[in-house]
């Protein structure tokens, strides 16, 4: 990219010698003249569209950041906008290449590593936020847990400031499903993901009784143990509905007194594990949202921490990016394994890998699945691939991780959270309306017009990078230093809000029986 800190802003965007499309940094007019680079626009193109910088032969490779992203399907003229219209995605070999790019990390040393204000759990843990959960094991206890988490106005948790809320995980699975099968597994791990949490001091897991998903084996399968901390009720034995409400009420009000029962106390960055997010993409999102927010895993990573790349059919067409930073062979070879899995999953649903990206994506200016995975993915940033796992499994590696997942936002922050992410950075260049609870949600805007248009939801404006105020490195720095704030008890824009209660989406796989 051109700009640099402090320089003007050029109105088309290289973001490499060997590019032959240009980024629009704002909206062109047709025939509007770029005579530094000699070019005249030959159709109205939108802000963060591409346009052809030279001539672009029929069958040509079109090239973003030096990477395959289509082919033209018919010549394309200097100029002439380059979009869905004129180019299609085209499989191209790529070496796996494992380890290839892995460069070792420059650790931070542990005496001067950042710390942020965190909560300290009795087994060592570190959470971010201090609320009660409550989780129903099947859809037909949803209702009961959300009337028990209403019941806690603001004004009836008043006298316990620390507890940041009870909040209900309610979910729409948990019967009419196949047991064993692997759509049973990732919801029992999901629950029991979320019941450990260090976010939530306490829970209590709700179940009817005749459902598949019987609550005691939720809780004996998964390691989980009842206790002053975890109680379970199921609605049968209960006596009801009404009753089961008055009873969850009662457990939750003989628990808030010990959850309020915390401080917050000085503890390293090693303790984040941050998800990582994108949604409502744009033809910005790869140039300054992502990458900054790579440059701040860059730094989280070498201060000991974690971050939590995922939604796997948002790096096909990039995974050697990825296999190429792998520490091993077999962890490349995981990533492989997970988007062969997703090529037979998805020709099983009569559904494909078939490239298209969202209306929102293609009308901020992205074409196709490979230019979408090329931004995304730069939100991992450059240090070497730790490890793979699948969706909601206990992440216990430090440093960059990859987590399999759906590209639908919900689903994929439903997993990383399950997986211990105590924080989510979601970057978004159309404006994605998003929050998340236990681990709240920090928003980073790719351009500075959405930024300002809905700066009620965003928390951090990335488009200084393209407006020329800061390079993609110190917005790295001032992303991580608002991430130990946000750690630290901040509220970020979604927690003001009130977002995050209808969030907890688990991945349904497979069929409804």
């Amino acid at each position: 990219m051109q700009t640099s800190a402090g320089a003007p802003a050029m109105p088309l965007i290289r973001l490499h010698a060997n590019d032959n499309v240009l980024i629009a940094r704002a909206p062109l007019a047709l025939g509007q003249e770029i005579t530094s680079l000699g070019l005249r626009v030959r159709a109205q193109v939108p802000a963060g569209h591409k346009i052809a910088a030279r001539r672009i032969a029929a069958g040509e490779t079109v090239k973003k950041y030096d990477t395959v992203i289509g082919a033209a399907t018919r010549d394309i003229e200097a100029g002439e906008h380059v979009h869905t219209h004129n180019i299609a995605i085209v499989e191209f070999d790529r070496d796996p290449a494992f380890g290839q790019d892995v460069r070792p990390v420059d650790y931070v040393p542990e005496a001067d590593r950042a710390t942020f204000m965190g909560i300290v759990r009795p087994d060592g843990r570190v959470a971010t936020r201090n609320f009660i959960g409550l989780i129903s094991s099947v859809n037909c206890s949803a209702t009961v847990i959300k009337h028990i988490a209403a019941h806690f106005t603001p004004e009836r948790l008043a006298p316990y400031p620390n507890v940041d809320g009870v909040v209900a995980f309610a979910q729409t699975s948990g019967c009419g499903m196949s047991s064993p099968s692997e759509h049973f597994d990732v919801l029992r791990r999901t629950i029991a993901g979320y019941a450990r949490h260090p976010n939530l001091a306490a829970v209590l897991i709700v179940g009817l009784g005749c459902e598949r998903n019987q609550v005691d084996d939720l809780v004996a399968s998964q390691g989980l143990a009842v206790s002053e901390r975890l109680r379970t009720y199921v609605m049968q034995d209960t006596g009801g509905t009404r009753a089961t409400i008055a009873e969850g009420i009662r457990a939750i009000e003989s628990m808030l007194p010990a959850a309020n029962d915390i401080q917050r106390v000085p503890v390293p960055a090693s303790h984040l594990k941050i998800g990582l997010e994108c949604g409502g993409s744009d033809g910005f999102s790869g140039i300054s949202a992502n990458p900054a927010l790579g440059a701040a895993m860059d730094i989280l990573v070498r201060h000991g921490g974690t971050a939590i790349l995922s939604e796997t059919p948002e790096i096909h067409g990039v995974e050697y990016m990825l296999t190429r930073r792998a520490v091993s062979p077999a962890v490349g070879q995981k990533l492989l394994d997970r988007l062969a899995w997703w090529k037979s999953y998805t020709r099983g649903h009569n559904g494909q890998f078939n490239g298209v990206v969202g209306p929102g994506n293609q009308a901020g200016g992205l074409a196709n699945i490979f230019e979408k995975s090329l931004g995304s993915a730069m939100k991992g940033g450059t240090t070497p691939l730790q490890a793979v796992y699948e969706y909601a499994e206990p992440i216990d590696t430090a440093g960059f991780v990859f987590m399999d997942s759906p590209g639908y936002d919900p689903v994929a922050s439903t997993g990383q959270i399950a997986s211990g992410a105590n924080l989510i950075c979601f970057t978004t260049g159309r404006g994605s309306m998003f929050g998340s609870k236990p681990a709240p949600t920090i928003k980073l805007a790719s351009n500075t017009p959405m930024y300002t248009r809905l700066e009620e939801d965003m928390d951090i404006n990335c488009g200084l990078v393209l407006d020329g105020e800061l390079d993609v490195v110190q917005m790295g720095e001032r992303i991580f230093g608002q991430i130990l704030r946000h750690a630290s008890g901040d509220k970020t824009k979604s927690e003001l809000l009130g977002l995050g209660d209808h969030e907890f989406v688990p991945w349904h796989i497979g069929i409804v029986s």
